[in-house]
């Protein structure tokens, strides 16, 4: 597993945790500052920087997935309901389809937020390596 991926499970797994963006940063930055050396971290950056939408429907998903996915949970759950009580098999396609997108789009602000958080740990570090006075 490349620095990479490993830097995407780590920021996976701090947004697990029920803290504030700071202190995730905190603890990721600990983490990134043992494993991973400089020049690694300004590939990792500039590698995200490309990556990371900048605007648009990207942003909105990054921002507010749960919402953004609520409408497909809802149609899920009409196609299986419709499907169930008036055994109507097609109706299932509704379920299926609604249940995909919805994990679909959950998966896709996930892994974004997880982009951002270690783009922003990164900077965090890039900025006290550059002022070490303000720690």
């Amino acid at each position: 597993m490349g620095q990479y991926e490993r830097l995407m499970a780590m920021a996976e797994d701090e947004l697990t945790q029920y803290s504030t963006d700071a202190r995730k940063i905190e603890k990721l930055r600990q983490k990134i500052g043992l494993s991973v050396s400089a020049g690694e971290q300004k590939q990792v950056k500039q590698q995200l920087e490309a990556e990371l939408p900048t605007g648009g429907l990207f942003k909105l998903i990054e921002a507010q997935r749960q919402t953004v996915a609520l409408p497909f949970w809802g149609i899920a759950g009409l196609g299986l309901l419709l499907g169930i009580s008036f055994m109507q098999p097609i109706d299932f396609v509704a379920t299926i389809i609604g249940t995909y997108v919805a994990i679909t789009v959950q998966k896709l602000g996930w892994q974004l937020q997880a982009k951002r958080l270690v783009l922003q740990t990164l900077e965090d570090i890039e900025q006290r390596v550059k002022n070490p006075a303000q720690t």
